[in-house]
C-alpha cells in the first residue's frame, strides 16, 4: 500500500491491496475502498462511500459528501461507485437521502473533470458523462449512455441505454434509449447508429429500432399512438421492447 505522509486516512476506513493514496487526501471513516484502486491528490472521500476494485479517482474530487437537499436529515446514506470506474479531476458525487438511501455509480463509468452527480441518482455501467455535466437529484443513467459536456439534467429524468446527448443542451425530460438528442428545446436527432455497431448490434435490430423511431418521432402519431403502432407492426425484439417499456414508465414525458 502505497499512502503519502500527508493523506488523512481514518483508522475505521477499510482499504484493500494495492491501494495508492496521493498527498493531502482525506478518507473518513466508514468508507470502503477495493483491492488495486488509486487516489490522487487532495481527494475528499467522505463516510459511507464505496469505491469497488480498480477505480482510478483524480485530483481534488469529491466522494460521498452529504447531499445538497434540504430535506436531508443526516441520516445514514451511501455512494456505491462500480469497478474499473474513473473519475477525473474535480468531480463531485453526492451520497442519498432516506428516498434511496444511495446513489449508485456502475463499472467501467468514465465521470470527467467538474461532472458533478447528486443525490439518489442511478448511473448504469459503461456511461460516459464529458466535461461539467451537471446531473440533479433522482435521476437514472442506462447503460451505455453518453451525455457531452456542460449538460444540465433535470431531477427524475431517465436517459436511455445506448444514447448520446450532444454538449451544451439541456435536459427536461426522458431520453429514450438508443437515439441522438440535441438542440433547444432537446429533440430527437437519429438514431445512434455509430454507437449501435460499435458495440455489435446486428443489422435487423438497428433496421428494426429505425423503423420504430420513425414511427415514434417522425410521423403524426402522438406517443401513445406511435406505441401501439409500433407493437404492431414490428417485430418484438428484445430492443424494441426495451424502448416501449422505457416510454410506458415514463412520469416526466419523452423528448419529441
Amino acid at each position: 500500500m502505497n499512502i503519502h505522509p500527508t493523506a488523512i486516512v481514518d483508522p475505521k476506513a477499510e482499504l484493500g491491496k494495492n491501494i495508492s493514496i496521493g498527498p493531502y487526501t482525506i478518507i473518513n471513516e466508514g468508507v470502503r475502498i477495493g483491492d488495486n484502486v488509486q487516489i490522487g491528490s487532495n481527494v475528499l472521500i467522505d463516510s459511507g462511500t464505496i469505491i469497488e476494485r480498480n477505480c482510478k479517482v483524480h485530483h481534488g474530487a469529491v466522494l460521498g459528501t452529504p447531499p445538497q437537499d434540504l430535506k436531508f436529515g443526516g441520516e445514514k446514506t451511501f455512494l456505491e461507485i462500480g469497478e474499473n470506474t474513473v473519475i477525473r479531476e474535480y468531480a463531485t458525487i453526492n451520497r442519498g437521502t432516506r428516498h434511496r438511501g444511495k446513489v449508485t455509480v456502475g463499472s467501467n463509468c468514465f465521470i470527467m473533470m467538474y461532472a458533478h452527480i447528486a443525490h439518489d441518482c442511478i448511473i448504469g455501467n459503461n456511461v460516459i458523462l464529458a466535461n461539467s455535466v451537471n446531473i440533479a437529484g433522482h435521476v437514472e443513467v442506462e447503460d451505455y449512455a453518453i451525455i457531452g459536456g456542460v449538460v444540465p439534467v433535470h431531477q427524475f429524468t431517465r436517459i436511455g441505454a445506448h444514447s448520446i446527448i450532444g454538449g451544451g443542451f439541456r435536459v427536461p425530460k426522458d431520453v429514450p434509449p438508443y437515439i441522438l438528442a440535441g438542440g433547444y428545446p432537446l429533440r430527437y436527432m437519429g438514431l445512434n447508429i455509430i454507437g449501435l455497431k460499435r458495440r455489435n448490434f446486428s443489422a435487423d435490430t438497428i433496421l428494426a429500432l429505425k423503423k420504430a423511431c420513425r414511427i415514434l418521432f417522425q410521423s403524426q402519431y402522438n406517443t401513445t399512438q406511435a406505441v401501439e403502432k409500433i407493437k404492431s407492426e414490428i417485430e418484438p425484439l428484445p430492443e424494441i421492447k426495451h424502448l416501449i417499456e422505457f416510454i410506458e414508465k415514463s412520469e416526466r414525458g419523452i423528448i419529441k
